[in-house]
């Protein structure tokens, strides 16, 4: 029986290789208490800032049976999306690495689709749900659980060998798998993503972020004016933002993506900072036709970069 779980695992694991994802880990699907307690203090210090839908669904967040019924393992999966491109005009406002190709929900959501196909071709017919971050599931801690990372001192899954540059995805299922154990933290004394963050929404003991002082959050959650306070700390960031990872010495090992899908498109690294500031509605929907962006809207993306100014 045991070697037949390591089996299927194993093949289940491959198959998700072979679709493009570059890390597999699977933990056992139970309540995440010490997770639960964790979440309600960062609610209780309305770290979530304007995102209410971070307070909603509580025990569906830390319980994936209730998501699953009779769920017994939770896959964790991670798919890269590093690129060195960079627009021309380095004095162009800037847009987070994750944001420049097709919409990753959509793109991760298919890959998912086929390899629970496959799970139900190769092995039988299973009771799961695929989730690419839009649903209330604790993903990060799912994945460090399952040992493909730890969480970092800027509060992100980190894998040693790649970084952390990463899509995270997960398979809440009633397959019986082997179960991994979870990785040691490596971030050590190193304190350079604390020091970079230039709106000090990382605590000064790394591991907590103040969601609603992060430029992430700023430019793309909050649909209220951004606060005045934060006019001279968005260090030109129109878009999210990446700086917690391009100071981290753990991302010298990241490398170029793999998926056509999330190429950035060349009009877009050729726009310039005029470019950006006279930005039409016309030009927004065609440069970013199926893209995150979309999700701040023509008016959420003209406020972030008139706020640069």
């Amino acid at each position: 029986m045991l070697i037949k779980k390591q089996k299927t695992t194993e093949l289940i694991r491959n198959k998700a290789i072979d679709l493009g994802f570059s890390f597999v880990g699977i933990a056992k699907a139970e309540k995440m208490d010490e997770e639960s307690r964790n979440l309600e203090s960062w609610l209780n210090k309305n770290y979530h800032g304007t995102m209410q839908y971070m307070s909603n669904h509580f025990e569906l967040r830390t319980d994936p049976t209730k998501l699953v019924p009779g769920a017994k393992t939770v896959m964790s999966l991670m798919f890269n999306y590093f690129t060195d491109k960079k627009p021309e005009d380095l004095s162009a406002p800037k847009i987070s690495k994750y944001a420049y190709g097709r919409d990753y929900h959509k793109v991760l959501k298919k890959k998912l689709k086929l390899l629970i196909e496959f799970i139900r071709t190769e092995v039988g017919e299973i009771n799961g749900r695929a989730f690419v971050d839009s649903a209330p599931v604790l993903e990060r801690d799912w994945a460090r659980r399952s040992g493909i990372g730890w969480v970092g001192k800027n509060t992100l899954l980190i894998n040693p060998k790649s970084g952390s540059y990463f899509f995270l995805a997960e398979i809440i299922s009633d397959l019986d798998l082997s179960i991994d154990d979870p990785i040691k933290d490596y971030c050590g004394t190193c304190t350079k993503c604390i020091d970079a963050c230039p709106t000090e929404a990382i605590s000064k003991d790394g591991y907590i972020l103040d969601g609603s002082k992060c430029i992430s959050y700023l430019t793309i959650e909050r649909k209220e004016a951004i606060p005045n306070a934060f006019k001279d700390s968005m260090d030109n960031w129109m878009f999210g933002c990446d700086i917690c990872q391009e100071v981290c010495p753990w991302n010298r090992f990241s490398k170029h993506h793999n998926e056509l899908e999330f190429e950035p498109k060349k009009a877009i690294l050729e726009m310039t900072k005029s470019d950006w500031k006279e930005i039409t509605e016309e030009i927004f929907n065609i440069l970013f036709e199926g893209s995150p962006v979309k999700r701040t809207k023509y008016e959420g993306l003209k406020r972030n970069i008139n706020f640069l100014d």
